[in-house]
């Protein structure tokens, strides 16, 4: 994606560039880790009992162990490396337990969602099919660097592969059974089950505007919400009996709500809570929508 830099009515072209060293890129993520991806930095280089090493290990605000590679040539095979430390860290608990009290992480680990992120430059048509067609979800993230300091960083966008073939339809199921050890896989309808219908519909109503923001927005069903992002969640709802209850991904301090309909999660501090960001707001009538929209949308502005 082409970036302007605009100074009055006129605009310029901002030029891409690349790390001076191959090291750089990884350390500006490390350093920036939760400001970047929302995730706490927890290991740089982490060496597993079989010999490889993990680029980055952390831990999101809702738990799920993460495992970042980056993609430094086009001959990494960040995707396979990934599964394999995935696979490695599952029978390994103990010692990410064990780093996360050294770091004075207090959350309690969701083992059912751990996450894979890979990070680069571009992805070829083989890293896409390979992501799109695992029963496990691998995070693709593409970075890019711009003159004045500008780091640009948006999900790969991907068209969803449908396989009818028979003769591969016995291992597929193999696959996602084996792939169910790994990460437990949650759908929209979980969340939906004994929710009334004027929820539902509240929902879908919702769910409707806020995927109709981006063509790139991601939805994604976790054990405890639903998350709506781009490179990072934007805004996570919790579907409820009595409507919805939503977080939205901005800092306290920074959410433009003149009718004081979100509460701000750190006043007093340490509030718990499930999706990511400082604010909470709920829904639970029709003519609320609009409002609630906005402030979402704000969310989304941010983060996108």
């Amino acid at each position: 994606m082409a970036l302007f830099k605009i100074n009055n009515l006129s605009v310029e072209k901002l030029s891409a560039s690349r790390p001076d060293l191959e090291r750089s890129l990884q350390k500006l993520f490390e350093n920036n880790l939760e400001e970047i991806l929302n995730i706490i930095f927890l290991a740089h280089e982490y060496t597993t009992s079989f010999g490889g090493r993990i680029d980055t290990l952390g831990i999101d605000k809702n738990g799920a162990p993460c495992i970042i590679e980056y993609k430094k040539t086009k001959d990494d095979n960040v995707i396979n490396q990934g599964l394999s430390y995935l696979r490695w860290l599952l029978d390994h608990k103990a010692d990410f337990e064990k780093l996360c009290k050294t770091h004075k992480v207090n959350t309690d680990i969701d083992w059912d969602s751990p996450r894979v992120i890979c990070i680069a430059e571009s992805y070829n048509k083989f890293d896409i099919d390979t992501a799109d067609i695992l029963p496990i979800k691998i995070e693709l993230l593409c970075y890019k660097l711009y003159e004045d300091n500008i780091l640009y960083i948006e999900a790969e966008n991907h068209q969803k592969v449908k396989i009818s073939t028979s003769g591969i339809t016995k291992k597929a199921k193999q696959y996602k059974e084996q792939a169910e050890h790994l990460q437990k896989i949650y759908s929209i309808d979980d969340h939906l089950i004994g929710i009334n219908k004027q929820t539902k519909e509240l929902f879908y109503n919702l769910r409707e505007k806020i995927i109709s923001l981006d063509k790139n927005i991601v939805e994604e069903a976790k054990a405890k919400y639903i998350a709506y992002k781009t490179a990072t969640n934007f805004t996570d709802i919790v579907i409820q009996r009595s409507g919805l209850k939503i977080f939205i991904n901005i800092k306290s301090g920074q959410l433009i709500d003149p009718q004081g309909l979100a509460r701000d999660l750190t006043k007093p501090k340490h509030i718990g809570h499930w999706g990511n960001g400082d604010y909470e707001t709920t829904l639970e009538k029709e003519n609320e929508l609009e409002t609630v929209f906005a402030l979402i949308k704000q969310g989304y502005d941010l983060n996108k």
